[in-house]
């Protein structure tokens, strides 16, 4: 039985400049780590057996993953789209933005749209493609915003946008 998936949808092209230097560096470290994983594997295979060899099946499975990100990377990283100037007004939601949001109880929270290969909720950074990003851009400071959440509508209040690190 065959499961289809459809294809997901094209991710933004859009990345910051130290986004894009993570990634060039990311790409280069790879190739690096690379040659060693192959003399690895290479030592690994003259022991003999493979099929019980746990060093050599480690080794090939980190080298076919590493292979799989050097491909995406290097079909990636030419068609990325580095954003390096501010938008014309800066008083609408770019990407780029650091945005401060409140919620209908008053917690507020801080979050940046970025490209999609470099969002990290921890820092607070979210994707251009995620929903709260569409729905906070070309809006204005104070504006009310709407968004769909996978645990329900949610409403906010934009009360900060920044194009400089606010910390």
């Amino acid at each position: 039985m065959v499961r289809y998936r459809p294809p997901q949808p094209a991710k933004s092209p859009y990345i910051t400049e130290a986004g894009f230097a993570a990634l060039e560096q990311e790409a280069r470290d790879l190739w690096v780590r690379r040659r060693e994983v192959v003399q690895a594997l290479s030592a690994a295979a003259a022991e003999g057996d493979r099929s019980e060899n746990a060093e050599y099946i480690y080794r090939k499975k980190q080298l076919r993953e590493m292979d799989y990100r050097i491909r995406y990377l290097q079909k990636r990283l030419p068609a990325l789209k580095v954003v390096s100037s501010q938008p014309a007004d800066p008083a609408l939601v770019f990407f780029g933005a650091w945005i401060t949001l409140e919620d209908e109880v008053g917690d507020e929270q801080v979050y940046r749209i970025v490209g999609a290969d470099e969002f990290d909720p921890k820092k607070g950074w979210i994707s251009i493609d995620s929903p709260v990003a569409r729905a906070l851009l070309k809006r204005r400071l104070d504006e009310e915003v709407s968004v769909e959440t996978p645990s329900g509508r949610r409403d906010f209040v934009i009360t900060s946008i920044c194009y400089r690190n606010p910390d």
